[in-house]
């Protein structure tokens, strides 16, 4: 029987996406990281984080302009 599988926090999820995005991590934490988060914890964290990235453009030309 497999174990119940463990799922991994917001912050943790936010943390590894970060960490993929620079191409950098260790083999030990990727283990990790499979076995814990799940399909659906990436897709809304990667929503949220192009609602953020589009904002902060935004603000950012809205403050220059």
């Amino acid at each position: 029987m497999n174990a119940p599988q463990k799922k991994s926090s917001p912050l943790r999820t936010a943390r590894t996406m970060l960490w993929a995005l620079l191409g950098v991590r260790k083999g030990s934490e990727y283990q990790k990281d499979v076995e814990s988060i799940t399909p659906l914890q990436v897709v809304v964290g990667g929503l949220v984080a192009i609602f953020l990235l589009v904002a902060g453009l935004i603000l950012i030309v809205n403050w220059i302009v």
